[in-house]
């Protein structure tokens, strides 16, 4: 976990921004984004947590087999399942369940990612200071 500094991704940086949304992107006559993306306030993820990229791609080549290469969603039950097999977060025993949490209360990419994945969907591998991580996106709410 040691090996974490090439990216500069410590802290806030482009969360506190916002930007990622991309813009006027997907934005209704009210300004909002129609499908929440950017505008939410909390969302309700889980998540895969490996070390190694090694071990966060067989998590993530289990998904695409069963579900994504064929454009499917993956059933948060089933993600639930790798998330207990897989992950090395204490949350892996719930599943990966990280339930409701604000804007503000995850690190950098992290927070990046969750804010970014629409609702049903999963993300690709990234890395953070943590390590590697898949996140499955189940709600937003203001």
């Amino acid at each position: 976990m040691g090996k974490d500094a090439k990216g500069g991704g410590k802290g806030k940086g482009k969360a506190a921004g916002g930007s990622e949304d991309g813009g006027a992107k997907g934005k209704g006559k009210s300004g909002k984004a129609a499908d929440g993306l950017g505008t939410c306030t909390y969302v309700k993820a889980r998540h895969i947590l490996c070390e190694k990229q090694g071990k966060i791609n067989e998590a993530y080549k289990k998904l695409q087999d069963g579900w994504l290469e064929n454009g499917d969603k993956v059933p948060p039950p089933e993600f639930a399942k790798l998330a207990a097999e897989y992950s090395e977060c204490p949350s892996g025993k719930k599943g990966g369940d990280l339930g409701w949490f604000p804007r503000g209360k995850m690190a950098g990419p992290f927070q990046d990612v969750a804010f970014a994945t629409p609702i049903g969907a999963t993300s690709a591998p990234f890395k953070s200071t943590h390590g590697y991580h898949i996140i499955l996106c189940e709600g937003r709410k203001n």
